[in-house]
């Protein structure tokens, strides 16, 4: 199994990390605020994280859902995040040209799940050097991931991380197969399980996304019970008002119970191993 740190974090090697945050960098207000808070949990609880926020999100369900403010207004505030409250970054690209732009200010680059498949993308991230975390496709199977870590590795890319997030399943639902992940395992990477995602109702909405937040905490615990390396999830203060993927996202509220558990679960997995 491939193990590597990014920052002060480290994936594989037997423990649990985080990747977590709100879906979209909305002020540098709140994005200074929501990496405070949950660097205190995490603090507390005694795991690493990753602040994850989206300066752009290109897939919207419709025209007039909100997408971000840019990308320079975005990496502008996580670099705040960084320099600030001193965690480590990560953040979506979409074309081949920002990853060297981003690149500068994240520790770590993540490849949306519709794009998994885009090789120039692949390239273009791995060749800044940085770790980078692939979202396996709603279309995929988990063995088709394997071409993913090979494009990466191929193109010089070390340091990878492979995420499931579920697989379309009929209209507007998504399911999640418990094998993802010890095939992605397999192919000696770590293993990420995308919890919020996993519950949301694509399209559900007619000109949004709903979800099912209701389950993050079901959804979390199977995922650190089958062995995953690290859990992703987005978390937001307030998800009602959160102007993309409020259905799905994790009220901060619940945040430091549900990290407590899973890190107990975690660690009753791993006894003896």
């Amino acid at each position: 199994m491939q193990a590597f740190d990014v920052g002060n974090v480290k994936f594989g090697g037997g423990g649990l990390s985080f990747i977590l945050g709100p879906c979209v960098v909305e002020s540098a207000q709140h994005a200074l605020f929501m990496a405070q808070e949950i660097k205190d949990i995490c603090a507390h609880v005694g795991v690493g994280f990753i602040y994850k926020s989206s300066f752009d999100k290109a897939n919207r369900s419709s025209i007039d859902s909100f997408r971000g403010d840019g990308m320079e207004f975005g990496l502008s505030i996580l670099a705040q995040v960084k320099d600030e409250i001193g965690v480590p970054v990560i953040t979506d690209i979409h074309e081949p040209y920002q990853a060297d732009t981003v690149a500068e200010v994240a520790d770590m680059l993540q490849i949306p799940a519709f794009l998994c498949r885009q090789t120039d993308l692949l390239i273009a991230a791995a060749k800044t050097g940085k770790a980078v975390n692939v979202k396996k496709g709603q279309f995929l199977s988990p063995w088709d991931a394997k071409n993913i870590v090979d494009k990466l590795q191929a193109a010089g890319c070390e340091r990878v991380l492979l995420t499931e997030r579920g697989t379309s399943f009929g209209y507007n639902n998504l399911v999640v197969d418990l094998r993802s992940f010890p095939v992605m395992r397999s192919f000696g990477v770590p293993a990420v399980f995308d919890v919020t995602h996993s519950l949301q109702l694509p399209g559900g909405l007619g000109k949004a996304t709903g979800g099912q937040s209701e389950y993050i905490e079901d959804f979390a615990r199977a995922g650190v019970a089958c062995g995953v390396d690290a859990v992703f999830m987005e978390v937001h203060d307030n998800p009602a008002v959160a102007p993309s993927d409020g259905p799905n996202q994790l009220p901060l509220n619940r945040l430091e119970k549900l990290l407590t558990k899973l890190k107990a679960i975690h660690e009753l997995v791993n006894d003896g191993k």
